[in-house]
């Protein structure tokens, strides 16, 4: 029984010592994310511990069992050694997985989920990125070779004594602690003895909503998403007939001037938070040819995006869809369902569509979407007709200057009307220069500060051009990001300013369409703006509003939450309740959270946001979004 008791013991040693290799992992994470997280606690750290024990006692069910196990085999030299590495392996993969988020947790504003961890829409990209992402953060991975090998160094080990004996009763004792060691692995793993399994959303017990990333670990996140399609469930809020009284996502643009079939013109620009556009951002922005069109533009200075990621962007562009599935709309199991897009509505209306996306096809699966979208051509680097490897990043795809002069070429040759959209590259990590541009524009503070004065030159270029062509005046162009940027070392964003965006309405026969808004609107408002725009006359289904609207109900899903802004108000919104309330207008960093002292207005935009939800939710799961 004394070499049971050391194995019990040993096993102990080493969920321990995993155990406090996941806080410190934590710590690490903090450190590398220092900017991100604002008035943590204790209990933020204690919380994790929970996420963390449900990790362990999952991946390390075989080594329990190995532990615990009647018998004195266990004892032998052979049996250990392949135990000590059993342990190893068992955790080694998954702590590592902790090292992607210490970089992309700058990109995505969450911990990573088994989706994005195998580049769910970038299987082709990453093998190429993968050696800059090396280059430019070697650290990481320098830190990430020796965390392999301490590791494994210190993993907790004990001498056996070989012995053959054992009684009726030691057996028994053995058998006993050996099942309740499994029902406690099953117990500890599940998370508790509470209702359902411990589930990511449950890190918002301990901590508010912009710390809850510290209290996951990412193998937790990854291990709760494996092999799951996120399927919605019906919301049941409120009877048919109360919905249809609170809210209705029918928009009618009745209007008595004839339908206007202007060109359209969407550009996506690649990461150019707000952050980056210099007339909003002057401290950190490096945009001196499209802070001279926002000029001549109608700019919302409240615009969002509805998403921290591209494969978000585009749906929310172009098909007006919110990003609150918590997967990637084009993944999901609703990808094929019937939308009002841009190239559905317009086709209809004798429009020619289009998408260009400088990257190699087959990226982010953004031909297959122009497909389920409607569009008629797609034009990726397979179509770019200059195979000059001058004009290729090595990495990526085209660089922006010489795609988007193709882009204008291929508008020239067009039939009018047309609807064109286009997705910059050049300021995507891993930020490659030109050689000819190298040494041209200012490197600025930042890792993408140069590239993003190479694509704002790039754009101008292709304006430049674009004046010059007869369909010109008669287009309406729409320029906005697909997301923001990382932040910049050193500066704290709240997460109203994670999801800043520039949204620009530029019609160079339009006068009247200039100035400064202050309207909040987000990428899946700019669809139903465009058509109200143009005086369509039909009716659509959209959950985006015209930005002639005063009211407009901003959303996205961050963290397992719903977070949305409804006039001054920041709300995030469990499913259930609203658990904080911040106006965000006067505490753009969310400290005061109003949350008990706002009874009155809680129960009004709690109501606003669960009529959106249960519509949408309803409509997704039952593909009605269209009309007809």
């Amino acid at each position: 029984m004394e070499n049971y008791t050391k194995s019990i013991l040993l096993l102990l040693k080493r969920l321990f010592y995993v155990t406090i290799t996941y806080s410190l992992l934590r710590i690490l994470f903090l450190i590398f994310q220092w900017n991100a997280f604002h008035d943590l606690t204790l209990l933020n750290f204690i919380g994790g511990i929970r996420f963390d024990l449900s990790v362990i006692f999952y991946t390390n069910i075989l080594v329990i069992i190995g532990h615990t196990i009647p018998g004195n085999f266990k004892y032998t030299v052979v049996y250990q050694k392949t135990f000590k590495w059993l342990f190893y392996a068992s955790n080694i993969l998954f702590l590592l997985t902790n090292f992607v988020d210490f970089i992309y947790y700058d990109f995505t504003g969450k911990r990573s989920t088994f989706g994005l961890i195998t580049a769910s829409g970038m299987q082709q990209e990453i093998g190429g990125l993968l050696p800059s992402f090396m280059k430019q953060f070697w650290h990481v991975f320098l830190i990430a070779f020796l965390f392999t090998y301490l590791f494994y160094k210190y993993i907790p080990k004990i001498t056996f004594t070989v012995s053959t004996y054992h009684s009726k009763k030691h057996m028994f004792k053995q058998v006993a602690v050996f099942l309740i060691a499994t029902a406690s692995c099953l117990l500890i793993g599940r998370g508790g003895i509470q209702r359902k399994p411990l589930r990511r959303v449950d890190a918002i017990k301990y901590a508010v909503s912009k710390n809850t990333p510290i209290v996951l670990n990412t193998p937790f996140c990854i291990l709760k998403t494996i092999g799951k399609k996120k399927e919605l469930k019906p919301l049941k809020y409120f009877s048919e007939e109360k919905l249809n009284e609170l809210y209705s996502p029918v928009k009618n643009f009745k209007d008595t001037i004839p339908f206007n079939k202007k060109n359209i013109v969407v550009i996506i620009l690649e990461s150019f938070g707000d952050e980056n556009i210099s007339y909003s951002s002057p401290k950190t922005g490096n945009t001196p040819f499209l802070d001279s069109l926002i000029t001549k533009s109608l700019y919302f200075k409240n615009g969002f995006a509805n998403g921290r990621v591209s494969v978000d962007a585009v749906p929310s562009v172009i098909s007006g869809i919110p990003s609150i599935l918590g997967t990637p709309y084009i993944s999901s199991t609703y990808a094929f369902n019937k939308t009002n897009s841009f190239p559905e509505i317009l086709k209809k209306e004798g429009y020619n569509t289009s998408f260009f996306h400088g990257a190699f096809n087959g990226s982010q699966n953004f031909d297959q979407y122009a497909k389920i979208a409607g569009y008629d051509n797609y034009y990726g680097k397979d179509e770019y007709p200059d195979k000059n490897p001058e004009h290729e990043d090595g990495k990526w795809g085209i660089f922006d200057e010489e795609f988007l002069s193709f882009f204008g070429k291929k508008l020239t040759s067009f039939q009018e009307p047309f609807f064109s959209s286009v997705f910059t590259i050049s300021s995507h990590i891993p930020f490659t220069m030109p050689k000819k541009h190298i040494g041209k524009f200012d490197k600025g503070n930042t890792i993408f500060y140069e590239t993003i004065g190479y694509t704002d030159y790039s754009l101008q270029k292709f304006f430049n051009y674009a004046k010059k062509q007869k369909w010109y005046n008669n287009t309406l162009f729409v320029i906005t990001s697909d997301h923001c940027s990382a932040a910049e070392k050193g500066f704290f964003k709240s997460v109203i300013q994670e999801y800043s965006v520039p949204i620009i309405f530029f019609d160079p026969s339009n006068d009247k369409l200039k100035g400064e808004s202050q309207k909040n609107i987000q990428q899946i408002d700019i669809l139903p703006s465009v058509l109200d725009y143009l005086h369509y006359d039909k009716q659509i289904i959209s959950y985006g509003y015209s930005y002639k609207k005063d009211d407009h109900l901003i959303i996205n899903y961050i963290n397992n939450t719903y977070h949305s802004v409804i006039n001054d108000y920041y709300i995030i919104f469990d499913g259930e309740k609203i658990i904080e309330l911040y106006n965000y207008k006067n505490d753009i960093s969310l400290k005061n959270n109003l949350i008990k002292t706002e009874a009155i207005i809680i129960k009004e935009l709690e109501q606003q946001l669960k009529a959106y939800l249960q519509s949408f939710n309803n409509n997704l799961i039952n593909n009605s979004l269209t009309i007809n």
